[in-house]
């Protein structure tokens, strides 16, 4: 394949923050290869086959977590990288690393650890992700957290566009190690994020429909999906419900996807250099205004008929009720704290309260209802939906 004059050049790299003695370097990769590569066999990448993507612990094996979440993402921007001569390892690396900030019970575990620290700077998941690979997850002898390239550390900051008002976290590692938050990043980054859109506008149809909090003749009231399912219907009349109903999902990412590649080849031209991407002052890698009015139908309608369900919201409820008793716990008590982990613990605030709030991020849907029920002696009720 042939790469792209504007795409990310892993031998044009930036660096990493730390310099590494590559002697008895392992094997032929590139710079954006090893981050990939890093990023995968990290515990806090592992952690996430055991953390909430829409349903809180569910029962059944066949609804998403944030791991196979990831990993979707990851295959769906592999593909556009490839289609637009963009860095796959680095758009791979991207997604794989998109959600790893994330703590237990998704957003409501996000909401919890805010209110925590709303007296120490509050809580991101984006930026925690950062905090994750730059100093929680250290692996190496010589230096603190996963060393990645500035590029894929640039990106994970700023796929969303540029942070001109950065929180304590993210402002702390841009002071050491600076990532240029005023400006946009690489389109590998870029991809990166309509890949997350993509993926999670149509999985999480797929899952809600799965555990019945959809019902597919009020997704027909949405005249894009309406467009789809008749589409479906007459290529595949005789075919059972359910192989229609993914037939459906997969279509409409088909069509996601050719949308974002011929919106954004043309989006490119003039940009003839990956600083010429980040220069540019608007997103480039994006959806056609046609499709993107479609993608916000749909995102519109998954809050009201599915995030925002009543089921949904009692059981993110006690979702977050569990992490805010875990935080008063550790608080209020560090001997409960793990003794590795204790004895790294600051001694003031508001390092103390967030190193805390970073144990809690850290730990898996379980994990964190087991501890619970350790410390408070009975095991919290009503935290599967599905």
């Amino acid at each position: 394949m042939t790469r792209a004059s504007y795409a990310a050049d892993p031998t044009a790299s930036c660096g990493r923050e730390f310099a590494e003695n590559r002697e008895g370097t392992r094997g032929p990769r590139s710079e954006f290869q090893r981050d990939r590569d890093r990023i995968i066999h990290s515990i806090a990448f592992r952690r996430l086959r055991s953390k909430t993507q829409v349903f809180i612990a569910p029962d059944g094996d066949h609804y998403r977590t944030r791991l196979t979440h990831s990993l979707e993402v990851a295959q769906i921007g592999r593909v556009l990288a490839r289609a637009l001569g963009l860095d796959e390892d680095l758009t791979e690396a991207l997604c794989l690393a998109h959600d790893i900030g994330h703590p237990p019970f998704g957003h409501a575990g996000e909401k919890a650890l805010s209110q925590a620290l709303v007296r120490h700077g509050g809580f991101d998941h984006n930026a925690q992700s950062l905090r994750t690979l730059m100093r929680l997850e250290s692996p190496y002898c010589e230096h603190e957290g996963l060393n990645l390239t500035w590029e894929l550390l640039e990106g994970l900051a700023k796929h969303n566009g540029p942070v001109h008002q950065p929180g304590w976290a993210l402002a702390e590692l841009d002071r050491d190690y600076p990532l240029d938050l005023q400006h946009y990043a690489s389109l590998e980054a870029q991809i990166a994020a309509i890949a997350d859109d993509i993926a999670y506008d149509n999985h999480d149809i797929d899952d809600g429909l799965r555990a019945g909090f959809l019902q597919l003749d009020d997704l027909l009231t949405i005249p894009f999906v309406a467009d789809q399912w008749r589409a479906v219907e007459k290529r595949f009349p005789g075919a059972p419900r359910d192989r229609q109903l993914r037939e459906l999902v997969r279509g409409q990412i088909g069509l996601m996807v050719n949308d974002v590649i011929t919106q954004t080849q043309s989006a490119v031209l003039g940009h003839g250099s990956a600083a010429a991407v980040r220069a540019a002052g608007r997103t480039l890698g994006t959806f056609s205004s046609g499709m993107q009015a479609h993608e916000r139908e749909i995102k519109r309608f998954m809050y009201d008929r599915l995030y925002y369900h009543p089921g949904q919201l009692a059981t993110a409820e006690r979702a977050r009720d569990v992490i805010a008793r875990l935080f008063a716990a550790y608080e209020q008590d560090i001997t409960l704290l793990p003794e590795s982990w204790r004895s790294n613990l600051p001694a003031t605030e508001p390092e103390r309260s967030r190193s805390i709030a970073d144990f809690i991020a850290g730990m898996t849907d379980r994990y964190a209802i087991d501890q619970c029920a350790q410390i408070y002696g009975k095991v919290p009720e009503g935290l599967s939906n599905v």
